[in-house]
């Protein structure tokens, strides 16, 4: 595995691979590996012939009051990982090597609307900070593929917009969210849990599946889901940011034209906000009229 920090080097380094002839699969990440982040990995290079992955703490996404400092900074053990995982290109930038002249000055790429809703509206500007610099990632790597967790499904969402209308050549791959045993959604943010909130967290899940189970069984009132919803996890001890119902393409309002409904929920425990989110496919000639009236 070749470890790169600077662009030009790592630019180099993959127009060789080009020149063979060979695909790239690109896993962007912050560090702090888990299996997750593995999971990734696997299925980047089950589907190019050289995986690249970055670990890169982006201060951009990050509010003023966020955990930025905190952030888990892992590099030692994640290249263990990596390296066990075949992985043959390792991008580790520098905050300089990314903002040359500074985060203020540079240039933003922003998907309106999409990054307006549900973790855009508690983290104003965390959106336009991942576009920004998974968009220069993906000029530096130019990969072929890129893959992505469907835990963050908003995020995965605002890239494959992002990806389209900038007419970006980068196939987005999303992977199933990986979840420990009780069914908690794998994150860096977990290590921040005490083992009481740790045996709380995997409520969230379900709470989420609970909602899934009532709309696979015909529930058509949406609103009265979500607010059960978040009744269940305040007398859990968590303290929700939303739970919502949306249509899984646009993240708004289900309609009759909805195909997939996304429920997604986010929520702090103590000061650890996590975040998951289930899906349901309908049928919607036949669904819809159980579903009909559901706002």
């Amino acid at each position: 595995m070749r470890t790169y920090s600077n662009n030009a080097q790592l630019q180099s380094a993959l127009e060789n691979v080009r020149r063979k002839g060979q695909s790239i699969a690109f896993v962007p990440t912050m560090g702090n590996l888990h299996e997750g982040h593995l999971n990734l990995v696997r299925k980047a290079a089950s589907l190019c012939d050289v995986v690249v992955v970055s670990i890169f703490v982006n201060p951009l996404q990050f509010g003023p009051n966020e955990d930025l400092d905190a952030y888990p900074r892992t590099l030692a053990a994640d290249k263990e990982k990596l390296f066990s995982e075949g992985v043959q290109v390792l991008y580790t930038p520098t905050v300089e090597e990314i903002y040359p002249e500074g985060m203020a000055r540079h240039t933003r790429v922003a998907v309106p609307d999409l990054s307006e809703t549900l973790c855009g509206s508690s983290r104003p500007g965390h959106f336009d900070g991942v576009t920004t610099v998974v968009a220069k990632l993906f000029n530096i790597v130019r990969p072929d593929t890129a893959v992505f967790g469907e835990k963050d499904f908003q995020q995965l969402s605002i890239v494959r917009k992002m990806v389209k209308d900038l007419c970006m050549p980068v196939n987005v791959v999303g992977v199933a969210t990986t979840r420990d045993q009780d069914g908690l959604a794998m994150s860096s943010r977990n290590g921040y849990l005490s083992a009481e909130q740790r045996h709380v967290a995997p409520v969230i899940h379900q709470t989420l599946n609970a909602c899934r189970e009532a709309i696979a069984c015909g529930f058509d009132n949406f609103l009265q889901l979500e607010s059960h919803a978040r009744m269940r996890l305040l007398q859990a001890g968590l303290d929700p940011d939303y739970f919502a119902i949306r249509d899984a393409d646009t993240l708004r309002t289900v309609t009759p034209d909805t195909e997939e409904i996304a429920i997604l929920a986010a929520a702090r425990l103590g000061t650890t906000r996590l975040i998951d989110n289930v899906r349901i496919a309908l049928n919607p000639v036949s669904d819809w009229g159980m579903l009909a009236g559901a706002h």
